[in-house]
């Protein structure tokens, strides 16, 4: 497999309720490999960060190895038209995973896994929104 540079160093979403929100991407990420590696405290408030596990985010770690937060922001929170984060998975049932476990914590579907040929050859998907409106979706290219 052949490794690519990232394009984003990292990237948060806000949430009005950071224990709601580590309790889901705690389930929807790990079936992807990746867990919680860093809980921050700055002055805007509380965050929490995703990578794959032993890995810490820059400037601690490696650039990009760390690449998702989501910061605890007064509300409202407002996905706005347009945005949403997708996430490798590794397999087809790491896509499934990451719908069930998302539904099961809270999650709201927007779209079962399954393949979208509209998108391309072999990309197999799922889509959720997390309990605070942020569309995240889940994607491999692997087969079977």
């Amino acid at each position: 497999m052949t490794l690519v540079r990232p394009v984003i160093e990292h990237m948060s979403v806000g949430t009005t309720d950071l224990k709601r929100a580590i309790a889901f991407y705690n389930a929807v990420l790990f079936p992807l490999g990746l867990v919680k590696v860093a809980d921050e405290l700055e002055p805007a408030g509380a965050s929490a960060c995703w990578g794959p596990p032993g890995t810490l985010p820059a400037p601690e770690g490696t650039p990009g190895a760390a690449p998702f937060w989501v910061e605890a922001r007064p509300g409202p929170i407002a996905c706005p038209p347009g945005f949403h984060v997708c996430f490798w998975a590794p397999d087809r049932a790491a896509v499934h995973a990451f719908h069930a476990t998302g539904l099961a914590n809270g999650g709201t579907d927007n779209g079962a896994p399954g393949p979208r040929p509209h998108y391309g050859a072999g990309y197999y998907a799922a889509f959720l929104e997390d309990p605070d409106g942020w569309r995240i979706e889940a994607v491999t290219y692997a087969a079977g």
